[in-house]
């Protein structure tokens, strides 16, 4: 993961130095970002999608959700630290709670327990944290491979990676780097099998679509879901996905 990192980095420092500043005042790389949109709509449809839908099409559903559970699971202790530093401290208490639960009576995650005794699943990220703290979004990017961010998001997305891996049981558990990102690749697998449903949604222009909807159901967590739009129904529906 250190690897991605350092690219995530390097190609943002690229794009903030080579990219036009006009368009979409949200958008203003726009040419560059749907050139990288298009490399990862090329590299969705003849690898990720094609291997997420024979993933879908072999695995019964209990067992798609068990392995859903085990990596919502895993992420939990990261979704603790950002609520804390946003100030939410019951509900990083919940959250706590809800990774012990799921943890042990849950098996390890495979069932999610905690969600039938009250304790409901939050996404919280260092994105939201850094949002919370009254710092700028940034324009808007598509990173290859890893698709719709913006500045800010990118930021939080290599702290969240890089420097809270000591929090990540996955990272501890798994030290053989092989191993490690077997499951890493296991995790994008299902989540991106997940979202096969969701294609339905797209109409129009995909690049413009994806841009609203990834903008607007950013809003919809800094804000707790306080955001009134027509999309808040899809980011019920799909924030377990993300």
């Amino acid at each position: 993961m250190k690897i991605a990192v350092y690219f995530l980095a390097a190609f943002c420092t690229l794009v903030m130095v080579s990219g036009p500043a006009y368009a979409n005042e949200q958008d203003p790389w726009e040419p560059w970002n749907r050139q990288v949109f298009e490399f990862n709509e090329t590299v969705d449809y003849y690898s990720a999608k094609p291997l997420a839908q024979a993933y879908r099409n072999v695995t019964p559903q209990v067992v798609d959700d068990a392995i859903t559970n085990v990596f919502s699971n895993l992420g939990e202790p990261l979704i603790v630290v950002s609520g804390l530093a946003q100030g939410k401290f019951l509900q990083a208490l919940s959250d706590t709670g809800r990774f012990l639960v799921n943890s042990t009576i849950g098996v390890l995650g495979i069932f999610d327990v905690a969600r039938h005794i009250g304790m409901p699943k939050h996404n919280e990220d260092m994105g939201q944290v850094f949002a919370s703290w009254g710092i700028d979004s940034g324009p808007y990017l598509i990173l290859p491979i890893l698709g719709p961010s913006t500045v800010r998001d990118a930021t939080g997305f290599v702290v969240d990676t890089w420097g809270l891996d000591s929090l990540d049981p996955q990272y501890q558990a798994l030290d053989n780097t092989e191993v490690y990102y077997s499951s890493v690749f296991a995790e994008y697998l299902d989540v991106r099998a997940d979202l096969i449903p969701a294609e339905g949604i797209i109409s129009g222009d995909r690049y413009s679509f994806i841009r609203s909807l990834y903008l607007q159901r950013r809003e919809f967590l800094i804000n707790d879901g306080q955001v009134q739009d027509e999309f808040n129904d899809d980011f019920d529906d799909f924030d377990e996905d993300f």
